[in-house]
């Protein structure tokens, strides 16, 4: 199995995917004028805009449930993993795709809410949604749904079990299946109290632990401070170091950073979106601004400080170490070399400043962490299913859903670690490949969006979104939104 996973990995991570990523970040940054730059200030204003009603999450919430998503083993395990395979470098293409992949964020963000839908009293929306109403295919629309099904479903969540089971055992010595049995049974407690209790519990955790889990990292940088010039050089250096070869250090750094930050900040993955359209906001483009900005707390802020932690304390193996003009080994460092690539060189990092206390820490972190993220990858599920079934009105497929998500939770957490990463991989770059040719196709409505609530916002109003006033077809639940937002 691990030899088929590998030869599909082969094909759906080609160089053509990583293009693709880093090609249309850059070619949205460019028709939205660099609105990752220009509107920081906006998107910090509109994080408490809006409020959760009957059908629809508030902003925050909504934020806090992507973030859940994008917040998760990839800001710990994703990192060491992308450094071992990619060298230091890797670090700088993360922040390559998170700033280029802000604009693709809001683009697919601002897309769900245009075209979002009520099913079952609740807003839903993503890009199984957009496909067939904004592009009218319905059979791609299909397509994606049922490719998000399977990697939200029963591919992705084996990734974040596996390393909480992993972060467990290697903290408390307890046997793997066990924790992902306890995982499990609490992930079937919320998700059976519907998308609200998710909303509510992403709300609480996210913020919290990712404030706790970014000062404890700060503290470790600052103790060895003196030594972040030197690391910030090494990443640099080993980003563009060219003496080694464009297909050694280079062409290994670019690989496994974007593959690495596109799976840790989903940027163009097509899962943030479904979260996005659950959003109650009067335009969509306030959402799209929102969803935008948690790309940069992800990987600039939680990225970063593993990525620094880890090369400040030097408590990582570069694997497939590449030999230097002199002959000499660059960029390996034996400090791990006895665990696997993973969150096991965070808890090492962490234990080495703080002993008795790291590995326990990111234990504890990767277990909320990856939990939330179990929710996010559960609530993009159903919004397919819902999808699918929407002419159904039977909620019956949602709870075999969560049955099903228990299963693979448990199998995850006692799966192979490297399997398991690989079957991540597969999930998150089938989902890119659709989502982003979907994107490139479907940009206008977005753009018409962008435009129309920076007109709003410059003559002094709270931006109110009618579609029809800017040539915007099949947006029909905003005007019941709109009407329903007169009555009152």
């Amino acid at each position: 199995m691990e030899e088929i996973i590998g030869i599909l990995n082969s094909i759906v991570w080609s160089n053509a995917l990583i293009i693709l990523c880093l090609g249309t970040g850059l070619y949205f940054s460019v028709r939205t004028r660099f609105l990752q730059l220009r509107h920081i200030k906006e998107m910090f204003r509109l994080l408490f805009d809006g409020k959760s009603s009957e059908s629809g999450v508030s902003s925050f919430q909504a934020l806090s449930m992507s973030l859940a998503g994008r917040v998760g083993t990839g800001n710990i395990a994703g990192v060491a993993t992308a450094i071992a395979f990619g060298g230091p470098g890797a670090l700088f293409w993360m922040w390559m795709v998170a700033f280029f992949g802000a604009s693709t964020a809001f683009v697919e963000a601002t897309l769900a809410q245009i075209y979002k839908e009520k099913h079952l009293g609740e807003f839903r929306g993503g890009p199984a949604f957009y496909i067939e109403r904004g592009l009218g295919v319905k059979w791609f629309s299909v397509l994606f749904a049922v490719v998000s099904i399977i990697s939200a479903g029963f591919l992705l969540p084996g990734v974040q079990a596996n390393s909480v089971a992993d972060g467990i055992q290697n903290a408390f010595e307890i046997d793997t299946w066990k924790s992902g049995l306890v995982v499990a049974l609490i992930f079937g407690a919320i998700v059976f109290g519907g998308v609200k209790r998710i909303a509510k519990v992403t709300e609480f955790v996210v913020p919290l632990m990712a404030i706790a889990y970014i000062v404890i990292v700060l503290v470790i940088i600052a103790i060895d401070i003196d030594k972040l010039p030197g690391v910030v050089a090494l990443v640099f250096k080993s980003a563009f170091d060219m003496e080694a070869g464009f297909g050694a250090v280079f062409g290994l750094a670019i690989q496994w950073g974007v593959k690495r930050g596109i799976y840790s900040n989903e940027a163009g993955q097509g899962t943030a979106p479904h979260i996005a359209a659950a959003a109650n906001v009067s335009h969509p483009t306030k959402q799209g601004l929102v969803q935008s900005f948690s790309v940069y707390i992800d990987t600039l802020l939680v990225c970063s400080a593993t990525g620094f932690m880890l090369l400040i304390t030097g408590k990582y193996n570069v694997i497939n170490p590449v030999l230097g003009p002199d002959g000499a080994t660059e960029y390996l460092f034996s400090g791990a070399q006895n665990v696997s690539a993973g969150a096991g060189f965070t808890q090492i990092a962490m234990d080495s400043v703080l002993p008795g206390f790291g590995s326990y820490f990111v234990a504890i972190a990767l277990f909320f962490f990856a939990f939330t993220t179990l929710l996010a990858y559960y609530y993009i599920a159903e919004t397919n299913i819902s999808y699918l079934t929407r002419n159904l009105k039977s909620p019956i497929y949602t709870h075999l859903l969560k049955v099903l998500m228990m299963v693979v939770i448990i199998y995850g957490s006692i799966n192979q670690a490297k399997l398991a990463w690989n079957i991540g991989d597969l999930g998150v770059g089938l989902m890119a490949w659709f989502n982003i040719i979907a994107i490139l196709l479907l940009q206008k409505p977005a753009l018409l969006a962008l435009k129309d609530y920076e007109k709003q916002r410059k003559a002094g109003n709270d931006p109110v979104f009618h579609p029809d006033d800017i040539g915007v077809s099949n947006a029909h639940i905003w005007n019941s939104i709109n009407k329903k937002n007169d009555e009152k």
